[in-house]
């Protein structure tokens, strides 16, 4: 049966349910603008999440950051942003959303996904043409009786999708370990955080995320004492916590035990992720300054290994000088980090067969 019926749509590609992913990549803008509107989260239902976590699984293969391959950009645009109205098709199996085999709650989650957000979007694609499609995250979903449910999914929230500058690895099967919704709507807010942290007031906290606690010591202790609970035992990403008045403060820690196992990559890429995100928060690196330096620290374990001791320098030099590092913003920290990169470089074998091999980072 069809939800509803809509305008004519064009249907440019179908994306097939590949192998799922233990973990996922959430990028930025579309956590930004579908989950965190204006700073404050929807309280989008466990089945609704559901969907959304299978819908980036399946699209995992085919998420690209810009900065790393351009042309893909290009090849994006001229499937998907040459007319208004287009769309790709996908489908999930049922019990994917409903493990208990509830008919009523797979309907509802598609039709909240499909009413959410629903309106108008506007892109401008590589040639500077205006796109328009209409839809919410997902349009005409259809329940059949062989255990599957069709959608399609329009070009503008498909490119949040799937051409992500910056995102966060999150577990796959944070969905199905998690039942409350708004835990893992937490979660996927920590993944964003600077590995150093942040402090927010209760009623901030209050508005973020939907609540109505009265003072700190029982947001801390009803919400996120069992908010932890879970992530520990079920998250890549927990956190500490503790309050001040009604300040609360979040620090966040890797998880060492992803529910009973985790592998060596995943744990190197989380802290590459991580590591990356709090050089560009501290230091308030644009995209173009990140491109080189995130490419060489990730890619390169030497390299990498080379920039982490050069800013150890860099911290330690600081101190005796009595300067904050904070000082150092943008360009001016990368160009301080090249310099000691040269110099540590020089002391090296390699620095004395090719004395101008250094790795550049800007």
């Amino acid at each position: 049966m069809s939800f509803h019926e809509t305008e004519l749509k064009v249907i440019r590609k179908a994306f097939e349910n590949t192998k799922l992913q233990q973990q996922i990549r959430l990028g930025n803008h579309f956590v930004d603008d579908f989950i965190f509107e204006d700073q404050k989260a929807a309280d989008i239902p466990i089945n609704a999440l559901r969907v959304i976590f299978n819908i980036i699984s399946i699209l995992s293969n085919e998420q690209f950051r810009p900065e790393d391959r351009p042309k893909q950009l290009s090849l994006f645009d001229v499937e998907f942003e040459t007319q208004n109205n287009v769309f790709a098709s996908m489908k999930i199996r049922n019990n994917k959303i409903s493990p208990s085999g509830s008919t009523r709650q797979v309907i509802e989650a598609y039709e909240y996904l499909a009413k959410f957000k629903m309106g108008w979007y506007k892109s401008v694609n590589s040639k500077g043409k205006e796109i328009r499609t209409f839809g919410g995250l997902i349009s005409t979903p259809s329940y059949d009786q062989r255990g599957y449910t069709s959608f399609l999914i329009s070009s503008y929230w498909l490119k949040k999708l799937i051409v992500i500058p910056e995102y966060n690895y999150v577990l796959f099967n944070l969905v199905y370990n998690i039942k409350n919704n708004k835990h893992i709507i937490f979660a996927i807010w920590l993944s964003k955080l600077p590995e150093n942290g942040t402090v927010l007031k209760l009623i901030t906290f209050n508005e973020k995320f939907g609540l109505n606690y009265k003072n700190a010591n029982d947001f801390c202790f009803k919400f996120l004492k069992p908010v932890r609970a879970n992530l520990d035992r079920f998250s890549n990403i927990s956190f500490n916590y503790k309050y001040l008045s009604d300040n609360i403060f979040i620090h966040p820690y890797l998880t060492k035990n992803i529910a009973g196992k985790t592998t060596s990559t995943t744990d190197t890429n989380l802290k590459i992720t991580y590591r990356l995100g709090y050089f560009k928060k501290k230091y308030k690196l644009n995209e173009q300054e990140m491109l080189r330096f995130s490419y060489q620290y990730k890619n390169i374990p030497q390299t990498r290994e080379l920039i982490e001791k050069a800013y150890c320098c860099f911290i330690r030099s600081n101190r005796q000088k009595k300067l904050k590092s904070s000082y150092f913003l943008r360009k001016l920290f990368l160009e301080e980090i090249q310099k000691i990169i040269i110099e540590l470089y020089k002391e090296t074998k390699m620095g004395k067969l090719l004395p101008n091999g250094y790795p550049i980072i800007l």
